[in-house]
C-alpha cells in the first residue's frame, strides 16, 4: 500500500456538492432581498393624473391608492382611506407643518383605540381638487403616509373602475 485511499474506502459526502447547494441558497436569498427592495420602492405614491374634472389614481400591488398631494402647500404622500373619518397626519409631520395640536381625542385605529389631537388644515390639495379649512387628526401612530379620509373625500364623487379610482368635482 502506498498510503493513498483506495476506491473502496468511504470518505463521507463530497464537499463540492454541499458548497454548491449552500451557494445556490445564498444566491436565492440575495435575489429575494433585492427584488423585495425594488418592489418596496415601486410602491411609492404616484403623481395625480387629471381627467378634466377630477383625478384618476391607479391601485398599487397592495391594493391601495397612494398619491402625492399637498397640505398647506407642502407636498405629502396620501393613502386614500374611506374608512378614516378625518385626514389623519402623523405627529412628526404635523410638527413639520407647524399644525396646532388641538383638543385631545380618542380615535379607533386598526390596532384599537389610541389618543390623538384635533386640528384644522388651511388647505388640502389632491391634483386639481382642493378644500380649505379641513378637519384633521394628528395621530401618534408611526405612519409613512397621510390618511386622506372622509373629512376631505366626502366633498367629492368617488368611483372605482377596475384598478382605477376616479375622484371628481364637488358634491
Amino acid at each position: 500500500m502506498t498510503g493513498y485511499p483506495q476506491d473502496s474506502e468511504q470518505h463521507g459526502p463530497p464537499r463540492g456538492r454541499g458548497f454548491f447547494w449552500l451557494g445556490a441558497i445564498a444566491l436565492l436569498a440575495g435575489l429575494t432581498a433585492l427584488f423585495s427592495a425594488v418592489d418596496d420602492r415601486s410602491r411609492g405614491a404616484q403623481m395625480v393624473q387629471s381627467n378634466g374634472s377630477g383625478v384618476v389614481l391607479q391601485r398599487d400591488r397592495s391594493g391601495h391608492y397612494l398619491a402625492v398631494g399637498q397640505i398647506n402647500g407642502v407636498e405629502v404622500e396620501f393613502l386614500i382611506d374611506t374608512g378614516a373619518t378625518d385626514v389623519a397626519i402623523p405627529g412628526s409631520l404635523a410638527r413639520e407643518l407647524g399644525l396646532e395640536f388641538g383638543p385631545p381625542v380618542t380615535v379607533m385605529t386598526a390596532a384599537g383605540p389610541d389618543s390623538a389631537w384635533m386640528t384644522r388644515l388651511d388647505e388640502v390639495r389632491l391634483g386639481q381638487l382642493y378644500l380649505n379649512n379641513v378637519r384633521g387628526t394628528i395621530t401618534r401612530a408611526p405612519m409613512n403616509e397621510v390618511l386622506l379620509g372622509m373629512s376631505f373625500l366626502r366633498h367629492f364623487s368617488l368611483s372605482q373602475q377596475g384598478d382605477e379610482l376616479v375622484i371628481e368635482g364637488g358634491t
